[in-house]
């Protein structure tokens, strides 16, 4: 699973912050390469516990669990790159997991878009009616401190417009002892005020090439969701666990979001043929990760 993370000031979160939650700051005990398991035990715990849990992180009345407010990433400052101009903190920066209400949209999505028959065997298997998983997940996104999700998640792939939101020379790789090392790593870090600029001039220039829908429709949805944080955020995207599926020297010669910006520089020269030709390089290279989608 990839991941698109905003990590906000502590002072973001209230005025003062939930003392729990500035504790969880202070320890600061989840790191980026464990949160991953984190996410799998909430999820087991969820469901070994009697009775099963409608979602992770959620007491048996439905209630929140003390988890949802300490369960946190927390960021440095120093550890992102900026603009001369662009003011990043203060710190700590902090990017709660939010496992409960993702888990909810999640699930809220499956209720309305799967086929009747396929939600009802599922709905059926847990006990559950439709009225109640709305109810319930409708509480779970209403605890949020804002009315965005701070973490957004996806299987086998990443989406390529966010890789217009970085800098594709600011990219950290650590290939570690090999696939299944837990410190395996290929992320970026932007400032707020930088991933704004860049996807909101991205989406203008691939409006004005190809259209509002695809790629466009992505980074008008990305630039409106980047609007509900704070302007001196970080955002991060992380290859997350997809980094245990790609291989040491095709890892290490990843240039997704290098080529992902040269579209963008065809697109303004109107350079047609080196447009198609990228554009084939990273469908082949992604279409493999994606395919297992279909086999799992």
């Amino acid at each position: 699973m990839a991941y698109l993370r905003v990590y906000e000031p502590l002072s973001a979160f209230g005025d003062p912050p939930d003392p729990r939650l500035v504790k969880a700051v202070e320890t600061a005990q989840l790191t980026r390469a464990s949160a991953g398991e984190r996410e799998q035990l909430m999820w087991l715990k969820s469901q070994t516990a009697a009775p099963a849990r409608l979602l992770p992180a959620e007491l048996a009345d439905g209630r929140a669990a003390p988890s949802t407010t300490t369960d946190v990433l927390v960021l440095d400052p120093a550890e992102v790159p900026a603009s001369p101009d662009v003011t990043v903190g203060p710190g700590p920066l902090v990017c709660p997991l939010e496992l409960r209400a993702r888990s909810a949209a999640a699930l809220a999505s499956f209720v309305g878009d799967a086929h009747p028959t396929l939600r009802d065997s599922v709905l059926n298997a847990g006990g559950v009616s439709v009225e109640s998983v709305r109810a319930r997940t409708s509480a779970a996104l209403g605890d949020l401190h804002r009315s965005a999700m701070h973490v957004l998640s996806t299987t086998w792939t990443v989406p390529l417009p966010w890789f217009a939101l970085v800098d594709p020379d600011e990219r950290r790789l650590v290939l570690g002892s090999g696939r299944h090392d837990p410190q395996r790593e290929l992320s970026w870090r932007v400032a707020m005020a930088d991933a704004r600029r860049r996807v909101s001039e991205a989406r203008k220039l691939v409006e004005n090439s190809i259209g509002d829908s695809g790629p466009g429709r992505v980074l008008a949805e990305t630039g409106r969701w980047l609007e509900h944080f704070h302007d001196d955020s970080a955002v991060e995207l992380d290859y997350g666990g997809l980094v245990q599926l790609i291989s040491d020297p095709i890892l290490d010669t990843d240039t997704s979001a290098e080529e992902v910006h040269r579209i963008l520089d065809s697109l303004r020269t109107g350079d047609v043929e080196e447009l198609a030709e990228l554009f084939q390089d990273l469908r082949d290279y992604w279409s493999e990760l994606a395919s297992r989608e279909r086999l799992n």
